[in-house]
């Protein structure tokens, strides 16, 4: 039997989690659902992530967030959302992916599938997506790819020590994760398409890459692009020329976006240029009736213009619409 709700949110990152207890504080039966674990973005960050801001611009429903240091870090963080959703004890099917939404508002069906391959139908008048950003990695486009060395997501760096290692990308994640590997005792070249490393990345990691590479101790290639990924090498497209470098693993860094197919599939109206999708910014309700989109997803493309530090209070807008349409 179909389970039945006023809303369903599908996401329980910190915007999802804050969108369940915004709802849920106004009396409206809510159910997340999270196609990987609670807060699932931040469980897959590097092992030593530390946030660049401080702790209570991560808090949600008034649960004070504490850090040992000025700057929280992915550890901390787990821990805090963990405890968040234990204390409003909110209704979270994890390791559930949502396959597709049919109906009308206030009167939704969704259909989903868990970690054991079980099928679920849930009944909803209102939807929340909260979706994020980071599943849905940008490719390189590159014959090669799809090679088991091939990574999308740099978690710690000691399964790379003494080997040849290719980041490419040049923002923060590119930076931190060359410098991990280089300190570990790995072989790190740097490839960017851009002249240089970016000027968004943090001010105490900066210098440091560039130094590292100013001293040849990682190895950069700037105006560069990788054109064919092998298994014991790589194909670097340079200003000099090609070059082939002895490559055992690469990091592919550069960055991610929204999960546009879902989000068309769902029936939300996107504007092709900036790949927004169309919500009245007053509510953050979509074009198609009854559905509401949170967090980074309402920036389209331009993912660096929602944090968890802005998107946590897109709750609070949509569950005022939702509970006062009740």
């Amino acid at each position: 039997m179909p389970e039945s709700f006023e809303t369903l949110v599908i996401g329980a990152g910190p915007t999802g989690l804050a969108c369940g207890i915004e709802l849920q504080n106004r009396g409206v039966r809510t159910v997340l659902i999270e196609k990987g674990c609670v807060v699932n973005s931040i469980y897959h960050y590097p092992t030593n992530m530390t946030f660049f801001t401080t702790p209570e611009l991560l808090e949600i429903g008034n649960i004070p967030m504490t850090s040992l240091n000025d700057k929280p870090n992915r550890t901390e963080a787990l821990k805090y959302y963990r405890r968040v959703a234990d204390h409003y004890r909110l209704d979270i099917r994890q390791y559930e992916r949502v396959d597709r939404i049919s109906g009308q508002n206030n009167a939704f069906e969704v259909f989903t599938t868990d970690r054991l391959g079980c099928a679920h139908t849930y009944h909803a008048r209102k939807i929340v997506l909260a979706t994020g950003y980071y599943d849905v990695p940008n490719r390189l486009n590159v014959p090669g790819e799809d090679l088991d060395k091939v990574l999308h997501y740099y978690k710690e760096a000691h399964p790379y020590y003494n080997h040849d290692v290719a980041v490419i990308g040049a923002k923060n994640s590119a930076a931190i994760a060359a410098l991990e590997l280089w300190w570990t005792g790995a072989r790190v070249t740097l490839i960017h398409r851009g002249s240089g490393i970016s000027s968004k990345v943090k001010y105490w990691i900066k210098p440091n890459i560039e130094n590292r590479i100013k001293n040849g101790e990682i190895r950069g290639y700037f105006q560069s692009q990788v054109v064919e990924i092998l298994p014991e090498t790589i194909r670097v497209a340079t200003p000099e020329g090609e070059v082939s470098l002895k490559n055992d693993f690469v990091f592919a860094l550069i960055g991610y976006r929204p999960d546009l197919e879902f989000l068309s599939a769902t029936g939300i109206a996107i504007e092709p240029h900036t790949q927004r999708p169309r919500t009245n910014p007053k509510t953050l309700e979509s074009e198609r009736e009854g559905i509401y989109l949170a967090g980074v997803i309402v920036a389209g493309m331009h993912t660096n213009e929602i944090f968890i530090e802005n998107g946590r209070f897109h709750g609070q807008l949509i569950a005022e619409d939702i509970a006062g349409k009740s």
